[in-house]
């Protein structure tokens, strides 16, 4: 009984840990994704590494991560994608910001409504990308 304690405290801990690395204050490390892809195999592999990236720099001060979606990419963030909401509802509760091309969203006729409630939106995605760049934010494609 004690041996299935000690794995799920070390687990709980973990992700609290996780959890606190995001807070604006103590972060390290500030990186933006930019997801344009349709439904895909790059949706999966974002997930993939904004999980690793978080885990990697947990014990490195932290990081703040935005994953911005335009074009096809947004896709990912309506709310009839069920495939994935559960695992972008975890990150988002790690504090990773999901932002939407409100461009991309008047060009696809999606209204705030339409995206998961945890997604936020920004004018233009390739703009907030840029915003980032220049504001230092390690950018991946």
């Amino acid at each position: 009984m004690k041996k299935a304690i000690v794995p799920v405290a070390a687990l709980a801990l973990a992700l609290a840990f996780g959890a606190v690395s995001q807070t604006p204050g103590n972060l390290k490390h500030r990186v933006v994704f930019q997801l344009t892809e349709p439904q895909g195999p790059a949706w999966d592999e974002l997930i993939v590494h904004v999980d690793n990236l978080l885990a990697n720099f947990a014990q490195d001060g932290g990081a703040q991560v935005e994953v911005v979606f335009f074009g096809p990419g947004l896709n990912m963030l309506r709310k009839t994608n069920i495939a994935f909401e559960k695992r972008l509802k975890k990150l988002a509760d790690y504090g990773v910001t999901f932002s939407a091309c409100r461009n991309s969203m008047g060009a696809m006729n999606l209204k705030t409504e339409d995206l998961f409630a945890f997604a936020s939106q920004v004018r233009s995605g390739v703009a907030e990308v840029v915003r980032k760049q220049e504001a230092g934010w390690s950018y991946i494609h």
